[in-house]
Parts: structure tokens; sequence; C-alpha cells
């Protein structure tokens, strides 16, 4: 059999605690044209909107109480992409599942289990959909989710997120611009490259993370990542203001003046270090006691006990909830009384 192998030298992975080091790294453009480009970019322009959340999702959010939620549940999908080795690109399609699927549903009581379940499918569809090598969903909902849901639960829950979404899950999100938009970065040297694209990263995940920024179309939190990100490498003010008009120069009337509010609110969050926090996967609900010393009791959440019809999707065709009952303790206390 040692015959038949190749003389390579397989390169182990260094082990490295910062996630951030492990970025996906974005090198020289993929599109060697300016015709492509333009075609690449007028189409991922031209199709965003339809890839956003409705209309006043932010007001939802908070009229649902569901702002710290969705902000746990984009702070789980950053830990479990360097836990689980996915692309970061999933990361993204994940929270716009998430955001698009709650934008649409008319629950006006939700718990928390609904949304760790919404969530872990999100996830598992954004695996499934973006990466080669997909985890099962066990090892999925391995830390940081206070409930395990059976893999025919999240399978059920699958189903009803695609249905919800059309199926159409190739969504444009920020991340989407990120390859296309550093070809206007190719003039920097290869080491303020790097720099250049490990920032940009760092706030993008923010942004998603940020209810604040829910509103702005996905091309200009890209763009505004690219502005804050190049304001902090050090290079001449004439190549600074050559990437600047070039940005620019590329959107339309409305989307300047949305660029100009995003990219405010954008270099106050940075400053203030959450961005850097989150883009690093490190940021805490309250001081903790190390989840690798004191576990949390997790909650079994069988299929039998998930009452489907609170996913109140109205007007579309979903799965038929079987009769359930609510999730977790209530059953036990039913039973104890």
């Amino acid at each position: 059999m040692e015959s038949l192998l190749c003389d390579e030298v397989w390169p182990s992975s260094p082990a490295v605690n910062d996630p951030m080091s492990q970025m996906d790294h974005c090198g020289s453009s993929m599109y060697t044209t300016k015709e492509d480009f333009e075609q690449a970019l007028a189409i991922c322009l031209g199709k965003e909107m339809s890839y956003m959340p409705g209309p006043n999702y932010a007001e939802k959010l908070c009229s649902n109480n569901l702002i710290i939620a969705r902000f746990k549940s984009i702070h789980w999908f950053i830990k479990c992409r360097s836990r689980l080795n996915l692309s970061l690109g999933t990361v993204f399609y994940a929270a716009n599942y998430l955001d698009r699927f709650i934008s649409m549903n008319h629950c006006n009581g939700w718990e928390y289990w609904m949304v760790e379940l919404l969530s872990v499918a999100c996830l598992s569809v954004a695996t499934k959909f973006n990466d080669t090598c997909t985890p099962t969903l066990l090892e999925i909902q391995m830390e940081d989710v206070d409930h395990l849901f059976e893999p025919s639960t999240i399978q059920r829950m699958e189903m009803m997120l695609l249905k919800a979404l059309g199926w159409r899950l190739a969504s444009t999100t920020s991340y989407s611009y990120l390859e296309l938009l550093t070809r206007i970065m190719d003039s920097l040297k290869p080491q303020l490259h790097q720099e250049f694209i490990a920032r940009v990263n760092k706030l993008l995940l923010g942004a998603i993370s940020d209810s604040k920024l829910l509103g702005f179309r996905p091309s200009v939190i890209a763009m505004s990542a690219l502005r804050c990100s190049l304001d902090k490498l050090q290079t001449s003010t004439a190549t600074s203001d050559a990437c600047h008009t070039c940005l620019t120069s590329l959107l339309d009337h409305d989307r300047k003046a949305e660029l100009v509010k995003c990219h405010k609110i954008m270099e106050e969050q940075s400053v203030d270090g959450l961005y850097n926090l989150i883009g690093h996967g490190i940021f805490h609900f309250c001081p903790s006691s190390p989840t690798t010393v004191l576990l949390k009791e997790r909650i079994n959440s069988y299929d039998n006990h998930v009452d489907f019809s609170l996913f109140n999707m109205r007007g579309r065709n979903m799965i038929n909830a079987e009769p359930g009952r609510r999730i977790n303790k209530r059953k036990r206390e039913e039973d104890d009384q």
C-alpha cells in the first residue's frame, strides 16, 4: 500500500487558541477583468434586498424581547465556526436564515428554546449548503446551548425553515462582497493586505451581531467595514483617498447616504472594543464559571414535547405540527403537580 502513496509532506495544522488566526483568507480577487468585476457587483447589488429580513425587523425584535436572544445566537454561530472549523461564510448564511425566518414569523410569544432550536437548524442548513465537511447534529449542539434536541426534531425545524425561506439559501450577505471588493485593495503590500482582511472580518462579524445595523443593506455594511479597516492601516494618504473614492463610486445615491450613517455607527462600535471581542469569539454575557469545570444542566427536548405550531407561519405551507406539549421543564412541572 505504501508504494501507492505520493511522496508528499502533509503539514499539520498548528494548535492555536486565537480563532482569528484561522480566519478565512481572501487573496487576490478572482475577477480578473473590470467587466467581470462590474457584472458580479451588479448581480449582488441587484438581489441583496430580496435576501434581507422584512421591514422594521429591529423593532420586531425589540417588541418580542429577542434582541439578547438573537445576539447570543449570532455569538454561538461564531464560536461554533471556530470549534467545528467551518468556513466563515457559513456564519453569515446562518445569521441571514435566522433573521429572515424571525422577520416573517407571526409568533408573539417566543420562548428561548424556540430560538435555540431555530439557531441549531439555521447553522445545520448553512453548513450543508456552504461547507464540504458538515458536522453531525450532535456535534453542533456539543457546547453553549441549554437544550439538547433530537435529530428528528431538528430535521423538522430544518424543513420548516427551508419552506419559509422558499429554499433560497444563496443569500447575498455582507461577507459576499468581501472578495469582490478587496480587488480594489490589491495595491496594498502583502502584509498590509492580510492585516486589512483580518480587520474587515472582525468588523463584519461584529456588524451582524449589532441590532443597530440590521436596517442597512449588506453592500453598505461591507463597504463601511472596508472603510473603517482602511482608516486603521498605515497607508499613504493618496492610497487611502483613492480607495475611498473607488468604493463610494460603486454606490448609488441612496446607498451613499446609508454609508455615511453606517460608517459612523461601525466606527463608534469598533472604538469601544465590542466588535473586536465578538470577532474573536470571546464575548461573555456574565462572569464565567468555566463550562469545562461547572457544566450547566442541559434539558433534553424530545420530539413529542415540541409544539411546532408555536412557530406561527401564517399563510405558508408549513409542516403540520403534531399535537404536542411545550418544551423543557413544563412537562416535569405538570407531572409533579
